[in-house]
């Protein structure tokens, strides 16, 4: 339940720098700042590696093994790169007010929870370390509580809390006040990650909106284990966001809950179309460009040989090839927003992308002559509807304006 009594953040015209001015992060945490990470389980790191950005991106190691995965990595020296474990205690706990670090390691039953993951963490490299938090069910603010007042008394910036919280946390004004309120009481950056089956985001009509008003009024947020949200909390003032490679990995499911899958999905991999913005099966994209020329992807992975509608199936090699053309998309479109100044300008880059995207959908499906062979995802609407609040009238707008233009 929402507890009344928690406080509340300030108007935002009583807040003075710091905290209202961007978060720069210190120490080890300083390499993190404006990238955005991939979010992978061990297994898939092979295919994946070779698109990454070194310099704005890196990866989140989640799952079992992510530790054994990281030791090897740093030990072997084959990644120097920026490398989170995320020891994802969130699927299979709940956060609770006694116990808002859910016991889920190999140590023995008397160890901290939080303190042993901290050092496993740290034994093996990591480039900062992420608390094992459990999952925070919505508006469950005694446990919300617990986790935070624990790592404040940990009192060090350079441990990333991991903020595991159902997506009903963003669907009414007093809980979005709430949990800003206690988030800003940590000193180092915070990890939102979105509870809720299939897209999270889509789920409540306001949740975009007060996803990025986390995102601004939160020194140090970051949006972790997430979708193409993670380019919307960059371009918001996000300190680093991670993409899920995977769409396990683009969401949490509550702990105890089956997840909702696509059907067909353990036939054909999901594949980035990049015109739409959206993931689709393999197998879905050959059978609607089944009487029509697919397109042939130039991205840095695909180089003008493979086409959309050639990946349906996962024989050979098109698990790894689909991965590997997501992440090359990914990666371009990270070079992009990067590239323009941070402010009204990224938020009204990503947000021109989304609305073009949304205005592509029925123009495709004219041209296979399939009225509804692509659907408009929801999340996708709302972020081409989250029109940035700053006016763009007057010499800022017009020079953010050609700044697209030219991008």
């Amino acid at each position: 339940m929402i507890d009344p009594s928690a406080p509340l953040p300030r108007p935002r015209s009583d807040l003075t720098e710091p905290p209202d001015a961007p978060q720069a992060l210190s120490g080890a945490l300083s390499v993190l700042q404006g990238r955005m990470l991939l979010q992978v389980t061990p297994a898939r790191v092979g295919y994946l590696r070779g698109q990454l950005d070194a310099g704005r991106s890196g990866l989140v190691l989640c799952g079992k093994d992510a530790l054994r995965k990281a030791k090897q990595l740093r030990g072997e020296g084959q990644f120097t790169g920026t490398l989170l474990v995320d020891p994802a205690a969130y699927e299979v706990r709940a956060a609770s007010g006694e116990k808002p670090f859910p016991h889920v390691s190999e140590g023995f039953a008397f160890d901290d929870p939080l303190e042993l993951s901290l050092a496993e963490q740290r034994a093996v490299g990591v480039t900062a370390p992420m608390t094992p938090t459990g999952y925070i069910h919505a508006e469950d603010s005694e446990a919300l509580k617990a986790a935070v007042r624990r790592v404040v008394a940990l009192d060090d910036a350079q441990v990333v809390f991991a903020a595991p919280v159902d997506v009903g946390w963003l669907r009414e004004e007093d809980a979005v006040r709430q949990l800003i309120a206690w988030l800003r009481l940590v000193r180092g950056p915070k990890a939102v990650m979105l509870g809720g089956q299939m897209d999270p985001l889509a789920r409540h009509s306001r949740a975009v909106d007060h996803l990025r008003r986390v995102i601004e009024e939160v020194p140090g947020a970051a949006l972790l284990r997430t979708d193409l949200a993670a380019f919307g909390a960059l371009a918001a003032g996000a300190t680093f966001a991670a993409f899920g490679a995977g769409s396990r990995l683009r969401h949490i499911v509550a702990p105890g809950e089956k997840a909702k899958t696509s059907k067909g999905f353990s036939t054909s991999p999901h594949v980035l179309f990049a015109e739409l913005m959206d993931f689709f099966l393999g197998k879905t994209l050959a059978d609607r460009f089944a009487d029509a020329k697919a397109p042939v992807c130039g991205c840095a992975a695909c180089e003008g040989l493979w086409a959309l509608d050639e990946f349906a199936s996962n024989e050979g090699e098109r698990q790894a090839r689909a991965a590997a053309h997501n992440v090359a998309v990914l990666m371009e479109w990270l070079r992009t927003l990067t590239a323009i100044t941070p402010g009204l300008a990224r938020q009204q880059w990503w947000h021109e992308r989304c609305r073009t995207a949304v205005e592509r959908y029925p123009l495709v499906n004219a041209q296979l002559r399939q009225p509804d062979a692509f659907k408009v995802p929801q999340q996708l609407k709302r972020w081409a509807l989250a029109t940035p609040a700053a006016v763009t009238s007057g010499a800022n707008g017009q020079a953010a304006a050609s700044h697209q233009r030219r991008s």
